[in-house]
């Protein structure tokens, strides 16, 4: 992690920890100074223990933004309604850390374009509220510190999405476009409105030693979702969160076809955590391909996927190369998923011919206790999935080792010793073809 010389403190500038101020103007003129004196090897930004309302801001190149423990950077809650809110605080305190916390003003938070590769928001058509720590095009910038809370305060965000009072999709709670350089470590992330961290077009980065929490009811609080990058690696790290815990994407239908960037050399490893939907999935957003993906140690407990591969008919692009292995799970809906009919379309100008290309997924050193379905591989009769290399795998049902048979079509390739026994499709214990380096 790269050390700064040059370090300043949120309070230099105006900065109150006391959860009532708002520290918008504090962290926008200390980013503005960082950026524009330009000290050479960069600036750390020094955020000591309190709690810092404020809503959403910009980071810049060559800076670290540093979390004490018991520092809380907290957004302003909003209400996009015509009706106002009382414009009071909410505290959720953290015994780790620092917090930075969200605003309640909702009609000071700025939108954004939607990304090429989507086409518009992923929720609601057009623009997107800007996530509440925002990057783009930048170089060389470091989140981290002794375990603050980065808190989004997402509960109004969830409860209009429920109601159906959006009008454009949700904030992240921390996004980097266009960037590279990027480490993120030593931080807790607390109720993100929507997606909690979103590296997109970004290369070279590392998120190690985070905490990602949400209630498990939370909708899309997605805790890592590598996007139309490369050379990433998520590692030590626990997540709970109401969606799924790490998802690779790449774009969405005919817009990341046509944005044609995919997302590469993405390492998972020593991850831990539960969620109602997946713990380690591609997709299903992945028009612009999504290849070389190595998970390894991951430990999952209380979710409904434990693995999950999906695409969809329009979406095009490529899944190959994915590599899953040494995984425990407990008390799991289904063990393994890899399906081609998940996920919905941007809009109808989807091409019905655009049929994605699954093949070499490695499955292997995976046990499973309680759980429901060892597995499922269903793959498109137009473009069926091949080189699907099942090895070592154990998935026990709720009452003993038996469990329901697994359910395939459309798919070929190779097991061996998996219980229980999957699908006629797989071959068996024949080690050949290009499942046969992989057992």
């Amino acid at each position: 992690m790269r050390y700064r010389s040059d370090k300043v403190s949120i309070a230099d500038f105006g900065g109150v920890g006391d959860g009532k101020t708002l520290n918008t103007k504090a962290f926008r003129e200390a980013i503005f100074r960082i950026q524009h004196l330009r000290r050479r090897g960069g600036t750390l930004l020094y955020v000591p223990p309190g709690v810092y309302l404020t809503e959403s801001f910009n980071l810049t190149s060559h800076m670290t933004l540093y979390l004490a423990r018991g520092a809380i950077i907290r957004a302003t809650q909003v209400s996009l309604n015509i009706f106002s809110i009382p414009a009071f605080p909410i505290t959720i305190t953290s015994p780790r850390g620092a917090i930075i916390r969200a605003t309640q003003d909702t009609w000071n938070w700025p939108l954004v374009a939607p990304l090429p590769s989507y086409g518009r928001g992923r929720e609601r058509p057009g623009g997107r509220y800007m996530s509440f720590i925002h990057g783009d095009g930048l170089r060389d910038v470091v989140i981290t510190g002794e375990n603050g809370t980065i808190d989004g305060q997402g509960g109004i965000w969830w409860n209009m999405w429920r109601q159906g009072t959006l009008q454009f999709t949700r904030p992240n709670l921390v996004e980097f476009m266009n960037s590279r350089g990027i480490i993120i470590s030593n931080v807790v992330f607390r109720n993100s409105p929507f997606w909690n961290i979103h590296p997109v077009y970004c290369s070279n980065v590392v998120i190690r030693y985070v905490t990602i929490v949400a209630p498990s009811d939370s909708p899309n609080t997605d805790g890592i979702d590598p996007d139309s990058s490369s050379n990433v690696c998520i590692e030590d790290s626990f997540i709970s969160t109401g969606d799924d815990l790490v998802a690779v994407k790449s774009g969405w239908d005919e817009y990341g076809i046509a944005y044609g960037r995919p997302s590469s050399h993405i390492t998972i490893r020593r991850v831990t955590g539960s969620s109602p939907f997946a713990g380690i999935a591609v997709g299903s957003e992945a028009s612009g391909g999504v290849e070389n993906v190595l998970a390894e140690n991951i430990v999952l407990y209380n979710s409904g996927i434990g693995v999950n591969i999906k695409t969809n008919i329009g979406r095009g692009g490529f899944i190959r190369n994915i590599t899953v292995t040494q995984v425990f799970m407990e008390n799991v809906r289904t063990g393994i998923k890899i399906t081609g009919n998940t996920g919905d379309h941007p809009d109808n100008r989807f091409n019905p011919n655009a049929l994605p290309y699954v093949k070499g997924i490695t499955l292997k050193n995976i046990w499973g206790v309680r759980v429901q379905q060892a597995g499922s591989i269903q793959g498109l009769k137009n473009a069926p999935f091949t080189g699907i290399c099942l090895s070592r795998i154990n998935l026990h049902g709720m009452a003993g080792p038996r469990s329901p048979p697994w359910k395939c079509s459309d798919v070929s390739g190779a097991a061996t010793e998996v219980s229980p026994w999957p699908c006629a499709e797989l071959t068996g214990t024949q080690q050949s073809g290009s499942c046969a380096s992989h057992f």
